[in-house]
């Protein structure tokens, strides 16, 4: 047996011995008033847990020092043994060191979580902002990239980078941060900016549909239709109609309710874009919903034609080459002008079919990444009792602005003009 094991049967037996002494004078406490035997039994049960807490000590530190749980160590004092409280002492060193711990990895987490938001928001802004530049540099050094429909496209690309620089910062701070710290003035200015070229976005794509029904379904007549004042007017329509959205009914408060407009003054360090329910059915009618419907059309009109003309180019080629062959039989001189004719034509319209495609990937593409949030936006404004999480809401947003990042992808991945265009412009 060792010491430490002989000292602590040594104290047990003593406080065995101190209990069963107490109650061989068992005769003597009956003959003692009841108020003079509580504090001889008390205090033998204290000598009991000193000796108790004395052996337990000696086993795990060598005297009255108890191990810490975390938060240092504690010295247990014999007023603390006797009176006990120290199992309680233990009880809130726990506790103290649970509650440490669970703020730890509450720290941890949300240290991550706002690691992962600066991640995706910065790889969103960073791509919209140098994609989008990437193609208006390419259009402007590249001649063969000047044509009708991508003015209209470059246009689109300034509006995209506009949303990375005017929308997408000021809500990486909100979502960063957790708070609005550019006053009301320019809270009003961030709310409008984002509907502004939010708008202006999804009215180039339906510029862009007109301007490709046209090139397919009446080739003949589009230079006569998609002239270059008319595309100049067309243009200038898309970037002065959205501010009679966005500027004039924020500015001047039409787009919420009173109520919610004080309370945004009187609280500058808070930024919601509250509407109310007519702003609400206006705004995602002319930003969303109506040129939505118009693009759909169109691009269903186009893959009509499209089918029709990839069925006549096919025709086309068994006609080709079946006058050809009665023209070797019958040892007749081939009319090369006119074939060559009607080989330019078949490679014209195989360029427009592949831009339509690609074009329509980009409208498809808008619609997907905004489609949430518009449907979001007008049930939360024409139910009063719904409620979003704020989480929510910013994955919303950022799920929108995400397209303007995308467009650059699609034209490199699907248009083999631009992807020649993108990869002489970086390398130079």
């Amino acid at each position: 047996m060792t010491l430490l094991q002989r000292l602590q049967a040594l104290t047990a037996t003593t406080a065995r011995t101190l209990l069963e002494g107490q109650g061989t004078r068992e005769p003597r406490l009956h003959l003692q008033p009841l108020g003079r035997q509580l504090p001889v039994l008390e205090a033998s049960a204290s000598h009991a847990r000193y000796l108790k807490l004395i052996a337990d000590g000696l086993i795990d530190e060598g005297g009255l020092v108890g191990s810490g749980t975390g938060i240092g160590t504690s010295t247990v004092s014999i007023e603390d043994v006797v009176s006990g409280t120290a199992q309680d002492a233990g009880f809130e060193e726990s506790a103290a060191a649970a509650s440490v711990d669970g703020e730890d990895a509450e720290g941890s987490t949300h240290l991550a979580l706002v690691f992962v938001k600066c991640f995706v928001i910065g790889f969103i802004i960073l791509a919209a902002i140098l994609g989008n530049m990437l193609v208006i540099v390419s259009v402007m050094r590249h001649r063969k990239l000047r044509i009708i429909t991508n003015y209209f496209v470059v246009s689109l690309a300034v509006a995209d980078m506009l949303v990375a620089l005017c929308a997408m910062t000021f809500n990486a701070s909100v979502m960063i941060s957790g708070k609005w710290m550019f006053g009301s003035v320019m809270c009003d200015m961030w709310n409008s900016f984002d509907v502004y070229f939010s708008t202006a976005s999804i009215m180039h794509l339906c510029c862009i549909s007109v301007d490709r029904y046209y090139a397919i379904v009446q080739p003949l007549d589009y230079p006569l239709i998609m002239t270059q004042r008319r595309v100049f007017i067309m243009l200038l329509m898309v970037w002065l109609s959205p501010a009679l959205l966005s500027f004039l009914p924020i500015c001047t408060g039409w787009y919420t309710t009173a109520e919610n407009y004080k309370y945004l003054k009187s609280n500058p360090h808070i930024c919601e874009f509250k509407v109310n329910k007519a702003y609400a059915i206006v705004s995602s009618s002319m930003s969303f919903w109506i040129p939505g419907i118009v693009m759909l059309s169109m691009y269903y009109r186009i893959y009509q034609e499209a089918d029709r003309q990839e069925r006549l180019v096919y025709r086309s080629k068994v006609a080709a080459l079946l006058l050809e062959k009665h023209l070797q039989i019958s040892q007749i001189p081939k009319p090369r002008p006119s074939i060559q004719v009607e080989q330019s034509t078949i490679t014209t319209m195989r360029r427009e079919r592949k831009a339509a495609r690609t074009l329509g990937i980009i409208m498809s593409a808008f619609l997907i990444c905004w489609l949430p949030f518009f449907l979001w936006y007008i049930v939360s404004s024409l139910c009063d009792s719904c409620i979003t999480p704020r989480l929510l809401v910013g994955i919303l947003f950022w799920i929108g602005y995400f397209n303007s990042a995308l467009n650059p992808i699609i034209y490199a991945y699907f248009n083999r003009d631009f992807r020649a265009a993108f990869k002489k412009t970086i390398k130079t």
